[in-house]
């Protein structure tokens, strides 16, 4: 995203991390913070502590991340993952909220004027069940407004790469219209940040910025679909101070 005079005046911060500059082994190499993938305890501890201190933060929010369309509301610290969501919300300044991601989508959403900002994992099942609006009306009970948002979608998998059988294409299109394709192989597939542009489109959103680099391709991120035991990179965002 250029940075311009705009950027640098808005109340929060998004970032999406890489792979690469952490502490993990392979195949976990190297900036791997996931807990959850098999990966060495301390080496994660020591790539979150490098994140927070890399964007000045004393306190990230992580998620139990399982596929769900569930959204939590957060107003403070946690010392573990909030259990068996795959959104969080806070009107807080100063709290990071985390999303992992190994080719599913992460989506930092954010309210300049309200000052709501969110965090989302949209993977296929989430994405498919209505997380991002869920996520969408949770921050409109907090003073946000669809027209007011401001979306990063970060590296996923894309279309042209993302395979799946032509029934589970045909479902995931009739729940996310707008995320059918084709891929590279001239298989079905589907393109989920083109489907989940179409749904903020339709939700009253049009601030819609999306990363185009494919996780499954570009070996710079972690992908599960390549590599089946891998780490897990950060989407980030958080309200600055008054």
């Amino acid at each position: 995203m250029p940075i311009n005079e705009e950027t640098l005046q808005r109340p929060f911060r998004m970032v999406f991390t890489s792979r690469a500059g952490g502490a993990s082994a392979s195949p976990y190499d190297s900036f791997n913070l996931g807990y959850h993938v098999g990966d060495e305890p301390g080496a994660v501890a020591a790539n979150r502590k490098r994140l927070a201190d890399a964007v000045g933060l004393e306190h990230i929010v992580w998620m139990e991340q399982l596929h769900t369309n569930t959204v939590t509301v957060v107003d403070g610290p946690s010392d573990s993952p909030i259990e068996a969501t795959d959104a969080i919300v806070t009107t807080q300044p100063g709290l990071g909220l985390a999303v992992l991601v190994a080719d599913c989508t992460p989506v930092l959403m954010a309210d300049p004027r309200a000052r709501v900002v969110a965090a989302v994992h949209a993977g296929r099942m989430g994405a498919r069940n209505g997380i991002v609006p869920n996520t969408v009306k949770a921050m409109e009970e907090l003073g946000a407004r669809a027209d007011r948002l401001q979306v990063l979608m970060g590296p996923a998998a894309n279309g042209k790469n993302y395979e799946v059988p032509r029934a589970m294409a045909d479902d995931f299109e009739s729940r996310l219209p707008g995320s059918i394709t084709r891929t590279a192989k001239g298989t079905w597939g589907i393109d989920v940040r083109a489907g989940l542009v179409r749904q903020l489109m339709s939700l009253g959103v049009t601030a819609i910025e999306a990363d185009p680099r494919c996780t499954i391709e570009d070996e710079g991120f972690f992908s599960y679909r390549r590599e089946g035991t891998t780490g897990r990179q950060a989407g980030l965002i958080w309200l600055k101070d008054e």
